[in-house]
């Protein structure tokens, strides 16, 4: 076990420049006092009533109310969590041994209930980004086990795992109406006890954990998309954690109260590629020589970013050395006058900004361009649907498995979930099915950045930054998770 496990740390697992910490360097301790509760505002508001399928399972890991069989550790490779072991049987099987836990409605965390979560998981609509392109079949196997085996081999199955969007819950979070409640069902240190709408939630300690007992006593949370507002929280001591600090608010903070990490997360240019204007390859073409991304990193980002150099960036330091020329490009067409509609949200602040000088940058070269901003929630199911001509979008490449490639299947196959570019190439789902087939780690990475040189070709997306996050963390708080994947947040050890 131990040599499988270092197997998969090494074939799995970026190697990032950054790892998640503590805000004060500190780890969590299982000698916690009475803390107080924290109050921790978030930028994202619940789009689908905390469902831990789509982009609510972050918030739910973020705020350590959900786990699934296994997590991400610091160097991004596979570690246990309500699994605390497993084994390869075969090629398209898997063994997971359970850890002695309960469901925060006092239930028992057996394999049932694992098949059970899982079963619904693999048929949720849309399925589970983590699920792309896999099928997995959930076994019950004695006592303490769950043998989980896959239509075809899945080298980076714990891993996949390891999502937010795969949490498992008690039987009573799902529902006949096929609406999933996290409120009181989940398994992490602390327990969703009540949800106001979109705009707050409360939890409490969960006694019972079975990783022990949580430094605070509770944490209540305000959603709130306002950068600005914030901002202001922290700075008048109204909360005490606040993700996604607007850059241009962080030098308002004094210095110890604003951390910035470096993630996996990619600012880009996504054109619709199925409808519209940039159905054209040549217009797509001419879109992305318009744009200069070293001015957004250093103008927009005032240094908190670094200029778009691929799906990947600079956190995933292995990409650098492997990366190649775009495949297939089209040569630019002159625009002359052609209409779009490009749109992004306003829940990062900086993504307005950006689109504005996008905006600037491509009626430079001759678009008409009209600019669309929302509130996330309002946006992602249009998007989704095409009917934009372009998107700005931030996207954390490695949140939803870990996995380099899951991405590219996800974001820009014609089976893709998530494909807001609408793009079906079959070149590209050609090199992303070489990629995730690969399990030899050179030949996995080299296989991903070949993916990534023909999705590039496409002109489907264009990298615009790769970001750096700032988190306010008020003086008195201690032990908040700075992640770079951005799962994590409020563990047992964060207090104040």
């Amino acid at each position: 076990m131990r040599r499988l496990r270092l197997l998969l740390a090494l074939l799995l697992a970026p190697v990032l420049t950054a790892c998640f910490a503590s805000s004060d360097g500190t780890t969590s301790s299982d000698d916690a006092e009475d803390g107080s509760r924290l109050r921790v505002d978030l930028a994202f508001l619940p789009v689908e009533n905390l469902s831990p399928y789509g982009s609510d399972g972050t918030i739910l890991s973020r705020l350590g109310v959900t786990e699934g069989l296994t997590a991400l550790d610091a160097n991004g490779a596979a570690a246990p969590a309500l699994a605390e072991s497993w084994r390869r049987e075969s090629d398209r099987t898997w063994v997971f041994t359970l850890r002695e836990a309960t469901f925060q409605d006092g239930t028992d965390v057996t394999p049932a209930a694992v098949v059970n979560a899982l079963t619904y998981a693999a048929a949720a609509k849309p399925a589970p980004a983590a699920l792309t392109g896999v099928t997995l079949t959930p076994k019950a196997d004695g006592g303490r086990a769950v043998r989980i085996t896959t239509k075809t081999p899945d080298p980076i199955l714990p891993l996949r795992l390891s999502s937010p969007n795969l949490a498992v819950l008690a039987a009573k979070a799902y529902g006949k109406t096929g609406r999933v409640d996290p409120v009181g069902t989940a398994t992490g240190p602390f327990e969703l006890t009540e949800v106001t709408g979109s705009s707050a939630a409360s939890l409490d300690r969960y006694g019972d954990y079975w990783g022990g007992r949580a430094q605070a006593s509770g944490v209540d949370v305000k959603f709130i998309a306002d950068g600005t507002a914030r901002t202001n929280a922290l700075r008048t001591e109204q909360a005490d954690l606040v993700e996604a600090i607007p850059v241009a608010q962080a030098a308002t903070l004094d210095q110890a109260t604003r951390k910035a990490t470096a993630t996996t997360r990619t600012t880009s240019l996504l054109l619709n590629t199925e409808s519209g204007p940039f159905k054209d390859a040549k217009l797509r073409a001419a879109a992305r020589a318009a744009v200069d991304t070293s001015m957004l990193a250093k103008d927009v980002y005032e240094g908190y970013a670094d200029a778009g150099v691929g799906i990947y960036g600079p956190a995933v330091s292995w990409a650098e050395g492997k990366r190649s020329k775009p495949v297939g490009r089209a040569r630019a067409d002159a625009p002359d006058g052609t209409s779009i509609t490009l749109a992004t949200y306003d829940n990062r602040p900086e993504l307005p900004e950006v689109a504005q000088v996008l905006k600037q940058q491509l009626e430079k070269a001759g678009f008409k361009v009209t600019l669309e901003v929302r509130e996330y929630s309002r946006l992602e199911s249009d998007a989704l649907a095409g009917k934009f001509d372009a998107v700005v979008l931030a996207r954390n490449a490695l949140v939803d498995t870990g996995d380099p490639v899951s991405v590219l299947a996800g974001d820009f196959t014609c089976d893709g979930d998530f494909n807001l570019a609408q793009l079906c190439d079959t070149d590209v789902d050609r090199a992303v099915a070489k990629a995730e087939a690969s399990a030899d780690t050179a030949e996995r990475q080299n296989a991903a950045m070949a993916a990534e040189a023909r999705i590039l070709g496409t002109d489907a997306v264009v990298p615009l930054v790769h970001q750096r996050v700032i988190t306010g963390v008020a003086p008195s708080v201690r032990g908040a998770l700075l992640d770079p994947y951005e799962r994590t947040l409020v563990g047992l050890g964060t207090r104040r």
